[in-house]
């Protein structure tokens, strides 16, 4: 396994782990949508842009539902 598939595997990781864990606290919703972001990452890199561009929108809606949740 290369490097960036290992990228790949802690990104899509950490994505399940803190959307598993939203409902604890409005961190693990910051922190999903930081792993989307390297999931986003990942998929530029790997040269896969739909999955890419599609990872890169979740960002912006996790970002959104932490901010909605802090108000």
């Amino acid at each position: 396994m290369d490097a960036l598939s290992l990228f790949g595997l802690f990104a899509v990781t950490a994505m399940l782990v803190a959307y598993a864990l939203e409902d604890r606290s409005h961190w693990f919703i910051l922190a999903f949508a930081g792993a989307c972001a390297l999931g986003s990452a990942y998929g530029f890199l790997q040269g896969a842009w739909p999955f890419g561009l599609v990872e890169a929108i979740w960002t912006g809606v996790a970002v959104r539902r932490w901010y909605v949740r802090l108000q």
